[in-house]
């Protein structure tokens, strides 16, 4: 652990004056100017004397706490780094960042389609044209003119940053700032391509085909890697992610892997049993109607549901059987029907009171939440 008065070279009742006096005998010996190497022992020299300059820090450090509030010889050092950025600009003792790159990773993009349920349910391929970017086939994205070339730039002779020297209470300082003449990079574009203008890329529209994985729902995103725009500079492309709105069915809904669909047959049918077809995603399926069905009766046809998202295996389709009462009765159809009632004892029926329908709204909508 250091102790920061010997670090600075002078007694613990030493006054603010003698600290301030030690420190910049210090700092300008082991500026990383002037001695390259040494720059742990600077930063230690900076702690020190941020801590004993601060009356508060100093009295803290005294009583054995911390002065950056993480434990005795903890500091974060948070306060040096702004003070070593005041002074070096981000770059240890002056030395030259590198050039920044003309070629940056394109942006991701979002786009939103709308598809069918058979699509959701069995996957499919799907078409959208979009506007993106892509490297500019005149100049293979270089940005320049073709016959031409970058130059490099005579402010900053290809650093991509310029030095400049500031006067502190160290002294000179060197501080590196991005170079404004050539942005950072190095070299300027000085007869730029005129397709491009210099960026590397065009704009351009373009249809794009795509598989949709069977087992999407509405929300779902699929990501295209590499499908995205292409970088400034001809960078590489970013990716493209495309959100799925599945579109409601005429006859079936979707219920988790499950498709659900309604039937409804003649109350002569639900009382007598009848077979009846029904057009399916999987082609056309004969239905039994068994004698005396209920309306609200459901029947399961195992695997033929929708496709469950990576894997191979299906949901059910479940159907829901109504009973259709006849709204409108001619006379010998009424006279059959009273007949009927006088056989089988029900011209004066009794109400027959019991729980609500357990396929109720209230309860499927429950019974989805619950996963069955």
């Amino acid at each position: 652990m250091t102790n920061h008065y010997e670090t600075l070279g002078v007694p613990k009742d030493a006054s603010t004056a003698d600290i301030k006096k030690a420190y910049r005998k210090l700092a300008r010996e082991l500026h990383p100017d002037v001695n390259p190497g040494r720059e742990d022992e600077f930063k230690q020299v900076a702690v020190a004397y941020e801590v004993l300059s601060d009356p508060e820090k100093r009295r803290n450090y005294d009583m054995g706490g911390s002065e950056y509030g993480q434990g005795f010889g903890g500091a974060n050092f948070g306060g040096f780094s702004d003070l070593f950025e005041t002074f070096f600009g981000g770059g240890m003792g002056g030395s030259p960042q590198q050039p920044a790159s003309r070629k940056r990773r394109g942006k991701d993009a979002l786009i939103s389609i709308e598809i069918d349920l058979q699509t959701a349910a069995f996957g499919g391929t799907e078409e959208i044209d979009i506007a993106t970017a892509e490297v500019c086939e005149t100049c293979q994205g270089e940005g320049s003119r073709p016959g031409t070339s970058v130059e490099t730039c005579s402010l900053c002779h290809g650093t991509g940053s310029v030095q400049q020297m500031t006067r502190t209470l160290l002294g000179q300082m060197v501080t590196n700032q991005t170079c404004n003449n050539c942005g950072g990079y190095g070299t300027r574009i000085t007869d730029p391509c005129t397709s491009c203008h210099g960026d590397g890329r065009v704009r351009v529209e373009r249809t794009l085909s795509f598989r949709i994985p069977a087992g999407v729902s509405t929300g779902t995103r699929i990501q295209l890697a590499g499908r995205g725009e292409v970088g400034p500079g001809g960078g590489p492309p970013g990716d493209l992610f495309i959100e799925v709105t599945v579109r409601e069915h005429a006859s079936f809904e979707r219920d988790g892997d499950n498709l659900r669909c309604t039937i409804e047959v003649p109350m002569t049918a639900a009382a007598l049993g009848a077979s009846v077809t029904l057009d399916t995603f999987d082609g056309t399926q004969d239905i039994e109607i068994p004698a005396g069905t209920q309306s609200g009766t459901t029947q399961k046809l195992a695997g033929l549901g929708a496709k469950r998202l990576r894997h191979q295996s299906r949901g059910d389709l479940i159907i829901t059987i109504n009973v259709a009462t006849p709204k409108k009765l001619d006379a010998k159809q009424t006279e059959l029907l009273e007949e009927l009632a006088r056989l089988r004892n029900e011209t004066q029926p009794e109400a027959t009171v019991g729980k609500a329908d357990e396929r109720s709204a209230f309860r499927r909508f429950r019974e989805r939440f619950a996963g069955r």
